[in-house]
């Protein structure tokens, strides 16, 4: 028995730019409290637009994997989630990053959207390690994780620059089970 989703995901295209501006602009104060700081230019549909050239570009060279969190139910952009600085050769992995709509957080959205993500990496990319990074303080993101099988590896000190901060971050990984 298939379990039923809530969310698919897609790569993100130009005609998404606008959504996906208005995504940021409405949950900036929320994501701003877990993200690095952007710049100003970075709440203009153009830099929007130009993002999503650059993903696709990113992709078509097996950089990065960047999609949309899109709601079945009135195919609504609600997050972004994404496998970046993709590692070939001996390493074959990848980190992820997502973020979620404020409204749509704990209703299991991020949790789909991330078991998607690993299948596609795991299945289509054939990738061998998955890893993220949480400040320990995000008890929900660290969940959703934990709930799409990453285990804790460990604590990054001082590991990411957010809001002129160097944060801790918990590391988490999942392992492909057919390697």
């Amino acid at each position: 028995m298939s379990k039923i989703l809530n969310v698919y995901i897609r790569p993100l295209v130009h005609s998404d730019a606008v959504d996906l501006l208005n995504l940021e602009k409405k949950n900036r104060a929320f994501f701003e409290n877990y993200s690095i700081t952007q710049p100003e230019n970075y709440w203009t549909l153009e830099t929007h637009k130009e993002l999503i050239e650059k993903w696709e570009q990113n992709t078509k060279q097996e950089l990065e994997y960047r999609f949309g969190i899109f709601k079945i139910d009135g195919d609504v952009l609600i997050g972004t989630i994404g496998l970046f600085q993709v590692l070939r050769g001996p390493r074959q992995s990848a980190l992820l990053g997502y973020s979620l709509d404020k409204e749509h957080n704990g209703k299991g959205y991020t949790t789909e959207a991330t078991n998607l993500v690993v299948d596609y990496a795991f299945e289509n990319l054939n990738l061998h390690r998955i890893e993220a990074g949480v400040m320990p303080d995000n008890i929900g993101s660290i969940r959703v994780l934990e709930k799409a099988g990453f285990h804790k590896e460990g604590v990054a000190r001082k590991n990411v620059e957010i809001n002129g901060r160097w944060e801790d971050h918990q590391m988490l990984a999942i392992l492909n089970p057919n390697h």
